[in-house]
């Protein structure tokens, strides 16, 4: 690969792009994984079976966690994401770890949290008006995300959010 990277740089007279620091196993890994995971993971009908090739695969998973048939996890960054113990996730919930000219920002879905089928989780780069530091999106824990919402900013912890973009509609005690 050094050598295609050379050449690459030599011929183009640009930098070389990410992928060219990529190890030759790393290659031919992706696309299987990518496989597992968007077409037999998302489309197994057995939530245990799904969760084993999800964990497989490379996502930190929590016990006792339902993951609907469907859902897009990110492949590109599964070290990105994390989601927690007994969590709800309702059938085709959309994952995204990163986008157009964005860095891989984390996902994280706290314990006891409940998304509703459609929703779209999007992680977000840090706010340049704000110069906020935190970068990407966490689901707090017992949050409840409703369907079809998009999700772009942090939930807090027992808060239900819904709506494109989502709101915050109502903060619950802890039970």
């Amino acid at each position: 690969m050094r050598l295609i990277k050379f050449l690459y740089e030599k011929i183009t007279k640009k930098k070389a792009p990410y992928y060219f620091d990529y190890s030759i196993i790393k290659i031919i890994l992706k696309p299987i994984r990518k496989y597992f995971t968007n077409v037999v993971a998302a489309n197994c009908p057995f939530n245990c079976i799904r969760i084993l090739l999800y964990r497989i695969c490379g996502f930190k998973i929590g016990k006792k966690t339902f993951i609907g048939m469907k859902c897009y996890l990110d492949d590109m960054c599964y070290e990105s994401m994390r989601i927690g113990s007994n969590v709800t996730i309702s059938y085709g919930v959309y994952f995204a770890c990163h986008g157009w000219r964005q860095g891989r920002q984390p996902i994280v879905v706290e314990d006891d949290a409940y998304i509703g089928m459609r929703a779209t989780i999007v992680s977000k780069n840090k706010d340049k008006e704000k110069h906020a530091q935190k970068c990407g999106v966490t689901i707090g824990k017992g949050a409840v995300v409703g369907a079809c919402t998009l999700v772009n900013q942090d939930v807090p912890p027992y808060a239900t959010a819904v709506g494109v973009p989502c709101k915050i509609t109502e903060k619950a005690e802890e039970k």
